[in-house]
């Protein structure tokens, strides 16, 4: 019998120019949203951190809010282009806009490392350099939109839309983890049994990631170095 025709997978499938470099660039920053559930989930395992894990839920929250969108507003992509669903509002830009404004929010105005710090071996960074984060985040965010545009998948007004949207999601859904704070909500989350087994902590507002273990590390490296300092200085005294 003959094999049935083969079938390509959409989700990373990406038509674009192979004679122009900005078109195959273009064709790597439409990836930029799959590594970002990559990136988001392997901080959730690896750090346990409560507050990467909320702006997650933020994150799928706004994509089922472009899901429902796209199928109510119906609007088609550009007549060139052959993807396949509804175009209104980019999803891509929906998505990066959302990541955008969350964290430059959250850098800019939550985190506050300075606040009951009592680590000895790291300075934390300086608002300078965590605006200059946000404004490069912002400026990602701008290309990979942008690029939706450039590979033809969708009209300027439906990437401008979805930026849109995503922008009002992140800030909207930074002002509800914000409430949630002050109202204890996060608190009585993380006393919850199923998120106590998980080991979840919400350490990060108030401490740099690198803190976690650094410290520990810093101590065990100095008292190690310093017992093999003393064996030595042992050995040589009683080689007299």
């Amino acid at each position: 019998m003959d094999s049935p025709p083969l079938a390509s997978l959409s989700l990373t499938h990406v038509h674009y120019d192979p004679t122009s470099k900005i078109s195959h660039a273009c064709a790597y920053l439409a990836l930029v949203p799959q590594a970002l559930c990559i990136t988001y989930a392997t901080l959730i395992y690896s750090t346990r951190e409560m507050e990467v894990l909320l702006m997650f839920a933020g994150q799928m929250a706004c994509e089922g809010l472009n899901w429902v969108l796209k199928r109510y507003i119906k609007e088609e992509r550009p007549a060139q282009m052959l993807g396949k669903g509804y175009g209104m509002p980019s999803s891509h830009a929906q998505f990066v806009a959302f990541f955008t404004v969350y964290i430059g929010l959250w850098v800019v105005v939550r985190h506050d490392p300075w606040k009951a710090n009592e680590s000895k071996t790291h300075v934390p960074t300086p608002m300078w350099q965590r605006v200059g984060l946000a404004i490069a985040a912002m400026a990602g965010a701008a290309a990979v939109a942008q690029s939706r545009i450039h590979l033809n998948y969708h009209t300027p007004r439906q990437v401008y839309a979805g930026f849109a949207v995503g922008s009002l999601c992140g800030v909207a859904w930074f002002v509800a983890t914000a409430i949630a704070r002050h109202l204890g909500l996060v608190d009585y989350l993380l006393d919850f049994g199923p998120i106590r087994w998980l080991r979840m902590r919400d350490l990060l507002v108030n401490e740099d990631m690198v803190d976690a273990g650094w410290e520990r590390w810093e101590a065990r490296r100095l008292h190690r170095r310093g017992f093999t300092a003393n064996g030595n200085a042992a050995l040589h005294m009683k080689s007299k």
